[in-house]
């Protein structure tokens, strides 16, 4: 008998969190789950832990070529018709699964079920929100609102669209929802808190902000032909910030780098800012200048 849905968790050296992302899918619940973890070889507790759940789950532990590898592995062991993919220091909370497939069931013209969602700590408690947005292809290609662990996607998708672009490392997911919506397909957003995104110094964005925002600007330059000027500027924060140290409470300083930052970005990815842009740095430069003349005149 087909599994109703396939859970696929890619996985490396995530022992202090991995029981935790095991338990939060086999209480689903879900007769005749598939899941499915593809680690990486790790050498911590990992693979004893996997190990110990053997009978409810299946596992590999060989080296790979990281995240995206290992997830497509998962796309290529499973045949659900269903498919939800959540990261070793990730969890679902209870119910999640029955209400995503409620919703499959209800609609099959839907092809993508994204939930809302939370950044947790490493205690699990709950940081914030993810932001999540109504479906909007257009907003999509300004901000990623759908947070990775909360969306679930049928197989047919894979079938037509292939599986992950194996040449990224950290917006595969983000790409892989570009690449379906303008392929045509059905999103549906249900407002239901499905998944904790874990948050946390070691997680691979946020030790590498300025790759990441790179990779996304390259990607969005392939599927778009330029990058939005939200995506530009957002990379020019980050290298301001991150590679040159200047803090954002350092204005006008911090404004006059994020500026030159920004056009060169828009240099590097549209060869040329376009009238929106530079009406917008316009406005950042003259609120710089008008703070300084504020300080200057401060009486001592």
């Amino acid at each position: 008998m087909t599994a109703p849905i396939c859970v696929i968790t890619p996985s490396f050296a995530q022992g202090r969190f991995i029981e935790r992302t095991i338990l939060s899918v086999l209480d689903q619940g879900i007769e005749g789950l598939d899941y499915v973890v593809v680690d990486g070889g790790s050498t911590d507790e990992t693979v004893d832990i996997l190990t110990r759940y053997r009978d409810r789950l299946r596992f590999v532990s060989e080296p790979d070529d990281g995240q995206t590898d290992a997830v497509n592995k998962g796309l290529a062991m499973t045949t659900a018709p269903v498919i939800g993919w959540l990261n070793s220091d990730d969890v679902y909370y209870p119910g999640a699964l029955a209400a995503v497939l409620e919703l499959f069931a209800a609609r099959p013209e839907v092809d993508v079920i994204y939930g809302d969602a939370h950044h947790i700590d490493v205690n699990d408690g709950v940081i914030e929100n993810y932001y999540t947005e109504p479906w909007n292809p257009d907003r999509l290609t300004e901000v990623c609102f759908l947070s990775q662990p909360a969306v679930f996607f049928r197989r047919r998708l894979v079938e037509r669209f292939g599986p992950l672009d194996a040449g990224l490392r950290y917006c595969m997911d983000y790409e892989y929802w570009i690449r379906l919506a303008r392929g045509g397909a059905v999103f549906a957003h249900l407002p239901r808190v499905l998944a904790g995104s874990r948050l946390y110094a070691d997680t691979k964005t946020l030790g590498a902000r300025v790759k990441v925002h790179a990779e996304i600007n390259d990607m969005l330059k392939h599927h778009l032909g330029r990058v939005p000027d939200r995506w530009l500027s957002n990379y020019a924060h980050v290298l301001v910030e991150e590679e040159r140290g200047i803090a954002n409470a350092d204005r006008p300083r911090f404004v006059y780098a994020l500026v030159w930052a920004t056009l060169a970005a828009a240099v590097r990815w549209n060869r040329w800012p376009g009238r929106p842009l530079l009406i917008l740095l316009g406005g950042w430069l003259r609120g710089a200048v008008a703070h300084s003349l504020r300080v200057r005149r401060r009486p001592a």
